[in-house]
């Protein structure tokens, strides 16, 4: 049996050559969160609510376009993918129906995937439960098997829908997200963790809906690894794993008080409706609730607003016909009716709270549950059977557990589920650049701190400065994989999500071309997470359709780091020669040693330089029907600080490692337990742009060192491969600084190219 590419061992990832593997990942892609056919990007609302009768078997893209996309992530260094799908990609059309065109379309856009040598695990993806309330994730079927009716979410806002929102262009930022604290998510979310709990008369085809909805979902994503499996080519090769859920939320599970907002609600923006607001206002009543907005110290009360459904209901009515499902509703839980009335919650004849602390305690144990206690029940159970389904057909499987965003994770360590193959998988966004839109390189805030109560006031959580607000982040993703260590066991980290919107300050990059503010934010993010100790990140994200009109079509983001309107990051200022290989080589054997020697690189001229940086690899067709003022500056999208170098696989264990991008210096250190083999070298990517072949200088500690540029695993990318010694290592690599974050019209082009030959052919 051939040995597996990526294993764990004691907490590290290993190649099948024993060697520490960094995942260097994004997220693919965005366009998998909706339909194909039709194709309908959350700000459609043609024919929105015919959910059976959607397919996706034409994304994450179609197979045609697959290489252009891979070689695109080869060449900007991704080893490793985050593969985005949804429950309702799988079981649109309805309960235990399954779409198998769109399993063998996953299958053979793997295939090509393996081509170009990547990780992949399986992300079964969700935002806020489903389209239909906001995000995506879940089929239709399963809201109506909750009793709801969608088409009444917006009167009642029981969600807020892109499509359904007056005036779409008009939603608000990142307001999509408050879903979770709305009545559709929290009552379809309860039910999904603890209906038997708090539900007990949600009964459907003889089983409870917790039962149903987990049972549901769990299957069609073992049916998925199972198809996968019978495929025969893709298990452990190139699918080496699988995500539990995206970002789940307890629903109300363990709220101390319906009646007011618990404090640990830090997102409210809009309309914020306490629970039993929204149970009202789910129920048809009008109810005045208080407006919140989201300014640089987190969000604050703006005012107040009517929302009067004029007697709308949130609910299926009680005569409506649900026979096209197939499955059968118990007696005992009416259509109609909120099911927290049925359950004694409240008393809808006098619109009075009965049980206010309904959902704070066990009903059975009297346990009271907060989210700690949450994640350690009823999360861990579901974690539980979908690992064990998974497994039934994927063995080896590498299981990526995300606990709730920002919670302490559960606490396994010692314990059975202490699973030697898992990996911890946070997520983690800078909050404030999220939702405000900017980069702001004066102060910034340590939001995990505040949510540990390591501050007595919010004040003293400000961080002052740039250099103070990169080491911030850096320190809270550090604390999330310590807690991962010492609640969890020894397993790898991964920031399964992190990003930034690309919008900011108005969309002013696309009116200028110039990208500092995303290039600040993106570098301080990867500085963050370099620093952390973590075992590699997913990037959120890669989006095949991006424009600037319309951001990732979903919701209105736009954190994509490639868009159809801007222009690909050059692959140097100094072209390769015409072979498909070139290899610079020193041979150090004592000291250290900077110089550039043993080239074996053609000469290059003006000319050819000028055609290599202008005539990007890969085109992309620009979109139509965009204001010409954001695209006649195009930039390149602040891809100098995602496209960086990082180690992929390293002989002995990695102390830390980093990229200076001011100052384009890349430096290793680790410690080898022996000499690197001659066939399996420590390997490092170094992305021509920022370290030309013949331009940067290498010190090392000890050692030989090569660069190659070549066409392994289908990508052309440049690879620093170092033989050293056992013991303490380290290694500097220092590339070319260059103007960043601008974009560049014809002549200033011109003018900087010309720049760069000059500064080669050393006439500056």
């Amino acid at each position: 049996m051939a040995p597996l590419r990526l294993t764990i061992e004691k907490g590290i990832f290993r190649d099948s050559r024993g060697r520490e593997v960094t995942l260097r990942g994004i997220n693919l892609a965005g366009d998998a969160k909706y339909p194909s056919n039709p194709e309908q990007p959350s700000h459609v609302a043609d024919d929105f609510f015919e959910g059976d009768n959607v397919t996706f078997r034409a994304r994450p893209f179609p197979k045609e376009d697959a290489h252009i996309h891979f070689a695109r992530l080869k060449r900007w260094g991704y080893n490793t993918i985050r593969y985005v799908f949804t429950w309702e990609a799988i079981e649109a059309a309805g309960p235990g129906t399954y779409d198998e065109e769109w399993i063998q379309h996953t299958i053979e856009i793997l295939r090509m995937a393996r081509d170009y040598g990547f990780y992949i695990f399986m992300d079964p993806h969700q935002d806020v439960w489903s389209r239909f309330s906001g995000g995506s994730g879940a089929p239709m079927w399963t809201l109506y098997a909750c009793g709801l009716n969608p088409q009444s979410f917006a009167a009642t806002e029981a969600a807020l829908v892109h499509n359904m929102y007056p005036e779409p262009e008009k939603f608000p930022k990142m307001i999509w997200s408050t879903n979770y604290t709305r009545y559709a998510c929290q009552t379809i979310f309860t039910l999904f963790w603890a209906g038997r709990d708090f539900a007990p008369k949600c009964i459907i085809d003889g089983k409870n809906i917790q039962d149903y909805l987990q049972e549901h979902f769990v299957g069609a994503c073992a049916h998925l690894a199972k198809r996968i499996s019978e495929a025969g080519d893709l298990e452990d090769d190139i699918v080496i794993g699988w995500e539990s859920m995206n970002e789940p939320n307890r629903g109300m599970v363990g709220y101390p008080d319906i009646s007011v907002i618990p404090d640990e609600q830090k997102l409210k923006k809009g309309t914020s409706p306490t629970v039993w607001q929204a149970i009202l206002t789910g129920s048809g009543r009008a109810c005045e609730l208080d407006t919140w907005d989201f300014g640089g110290m987190g969000p604050y009360k703006s005012g107040r607003a009517l929302v009067d459904p004029q007697g709308e209901t949130a609910y299926l009515p009680a005569d409506y016909d649900e026979s096209r499902y197939g499955y059968k509703r118990d007696a005992g839980w009416k259509l109609g009716e909120c099911i927290w009335a049925q359950h004694g919650v409240w008393d809808p004849s006098n619109d009075t709270i009965l049980k206010k602390d309904y959902f704070k305690k066990h009903p059975k144990t009297g346990e009271v549950i907060d989210y700690e206690q949450f994640t350690n029940t009823y999360f861990m159970e579901y974690y539980r059977m979908h690992r064990d389904a998974i497994r039934a057909h994927h063995k080896n499987a590498i299981m990526f557990c995300q606990p709730p965003v920002l919670e302490l994770p559960p606490s396994i360590k010692g314990t059975a589920d202490d699973d030697p193959n898992m990996v911890y998988a946070p997520h983690y966004y800078d909050g404030i650049t999220l939702m405000t839109k900017k980069w702001n390189r004066y102060w910034n805030v340590d939001v995990f701190g505040i949510l540990r109560g390591r501050y007595l006031s919010p004040a003293f959580a400000v961080k002052i400065g740039e250099t103070a607000i990169r080491n911030c982040l850096r320190d809270q993703l550090t604390a999330i994989r310590k807690e991962g260590l010492d609640y969890m066991g020894d397993h790898p980290c991964v920031l399964t999500e992190f990003g930034i919107p690309y919008d900011m300050d108005d969309k002013y990059a696309y009116k200028t071309g110039d990208y500092s503010s995303q290039s600040g934010a993106m570098d301080a993010n990867h500085f963050a997470v370099e620093g952390s100790a973590m075992a590699g990140y997913t990037l959120w994200l890669y989006m095949c359709e991006n424009n600037h009109k319309l951001g990732d079509q979903w919701n209105g983001e736009d954190l994509s780091i490639f868009s159809l309107d801007d222009r690909p990051l050059p692959l140097s200022p100094v072209p390769q020669s015409p072979t498909n290989e070139s290899t610079l080589t020193v041979d150090q054997k004592l000291g250290s040693n900077t110089k550039r020697e043993f080239s074996d690189e053609s000469t290059v001229n003006p000319g050819n330089l000028k055609a290599k940086l202008k005539t990007p690899s890969i085109s992309s067709q620009a979109t139509t029907d965009k204001p010409p003022e954001l695209t006649n500056s195009p930039g390149f999208r602040a891809a100098e600080a995602y496209v960086r170098p990082s180690p992929f696989a390293s002989v002995g264990k990695i102390i830390n490692y980093g990229f200076d991008l001011r100052n384009c210096v890349f430096t290793l250190n680790l410690k080898a337990d022996k000499v690197a083999p001659q066939d399996s070298p420590t390997e490092i990517f170094l992305p021509e742009f920022h370290f030309p072949k013949d331009v940067c200088d290498v010190e090392v500690s000890g050692g030989k060192w090569t660069i190659n540029t070549d066409d392994e695993d289908g990508g052309m990318i440049q690879r620093l491969r170092w033989w050293h010694a056992e013991g303490e290592q380290s290694i500097k690599v220092t590339g070319v600084q260059r103007r960043q974050n601008m974009s560049l019209g014809k002549e200033e082009e011109e003018g900087y190219l010309d720049q760069c030959q000059q500064s080669k052919c050393g006439l500056m």
